[in-house]
């Protein structure tokens, strides 16, 4: 060999033996090439895929929404239109009835009525047997003249009695108002039913028939309980005797006057001690200062309901007075003061804030 080809021999060795040297940089490119990796991920198939079924039912649901659309809006728009009508005003039956769960749902108004009750029966029934205890007359002349003068009826139903069921009805018929004002019930009551007008006439309703009725049953138990105590003396009377039935029935009818008046300054006033304390002084102290002696004083006294029911009782001897009246004036003044207290009651809740 020539020593040219000796050269050679080694530079062809040389490009051989780098052959392994080189190959390690071909296989780092593979390296960094294999994040060819997250491109599978990235792979457009998947949104193709996607995207060629995504795009029927895009369109389907845009073609359907107008057409769900309405069924799902329907019940809104009706209802929207619902609210924009009026509402029908309440019956005053519904009204009535409404107050009547609210009154007997109170067991104080109950046992106010029941104690009352009791007081009044006791002082009448009590007033008979004194009169059946201590009774003197002897003879057949003296019972006449004892019914002749109306001494039975006045027993049936005594001035104590009166007094405490004027008390204690006031004071029941201002609490039916006061009571709702302290509680805020009646804030709850005018909000379900802005008419205040019928609400206050529903209440002076519910308040007076409940007094009636109180009134009715202690006025013909006091009458009947009485007369019996009396019968054993030989006095009694029945209730067909002449002014038995005006005795009974104005004495009823004094406890809704005295609850509708309670209830007209519970409604004006707003406070029970004040309340109270007004109502004993209109029903109760007032008639008992007028007196008979001056025109203007008589007048005033006998338009109180309780010199009313002391005109009724009189049922055949009047007391004597320089300005006498009738009875039916008196029946005048019940109906005058239960006018009246419903109609301040109804103006005075209408003109004030709550």
């Amino acid at each position: 060999m020539t020593r040219k080809q000796i050269a050679r021999t080694p530079s062809t060795r040389t490009p051989s033996a780098p052959s392994p040297t080189t190959h390690p940089p071909v296989i780092e490119p593979l390296t960094p090439a294999t994040p060819a990796t997250p491109a599978t991920p990235a792979t457009p198939a998947t949104p193709s895929t996607t995207s060629a079924p995504a795009t029927p039912p895009t369109s389907e649901t845009t073609s359907m929404s107008p057409a769900s659309g309405p069924r799902r809006d329907t019940p809104s728009v009706a209802s929207r239109s619902r609210s924009h009508l009026p509402e029908p005003r309440p019956r005053f039956v519904d009204l009535v009835a409404s107050e009547w769960v609210k009154l007997r749902s109170l067991r104080s108004t109950w046992i106010a009525y029941a104690v009352t009750a009791l007081a009044v029966i006791a002082f009448n029934a009590g007033t008979a047997y004194d009169m059946y205890k201590y009774w003197t007359a002897e003879n057949t002349t003296d019972r006449a003249e004892f019914i002749r003068d109306g001494m039975p009826l006045q027993v049936a139903f005594t001035g104590n009695a009166a007094m405490v069921m004027v008390l204690a009805l006031g004071a029941i018929g201002a609490l039916a108002m006061v009571g709702e004002y302290s509680t805020g019930t009646v804030r709850t009551t005018f909000a379900a039913v802005p008419a205040r007008r019928s609400v206050m006439a529903a209440k002076a309703v519910v308040v007076g028939a409940v007094a009636t009725g109180f009134g009715l049953f202690v006025a013909g138990v006091s009458f009947f309980l009485t007369q019996a105590i009396l019968d054993g003396r030989g006095v009694g009377v029945p209730l067909g005797e002449p002014g038995a039935h005006r005795v009974v029935v104005a004495s009823a009818l004094l406890a809704p006057v005295s609850a509708l008046a309670g209830m007209a300054l519970g409604t004006v006033v707003r406070h029970t001690a004040a309340t109270m304390i007004i109502t004993v002084g209109v029903v109760l102290v007032l008639p008992n200062i007028l007196s008979e002696d001056r025109y203007w004083s008589a007048l005033a006294g006998h338009a109180m309901p309780f010199r009313a029911w002391e005109r009724l009782l009189d049922a055949g001897s009047p007391t004597p007075s320089d300005f006498a009246w009738s009875t039916g004036g008196a029946w005048t003044v019940y109906a005058l003061w239960v006018l009246g207290a419903a109609a301040v009651a109804i103006a005075g809740i209408r003109r004030r804030d709550l």
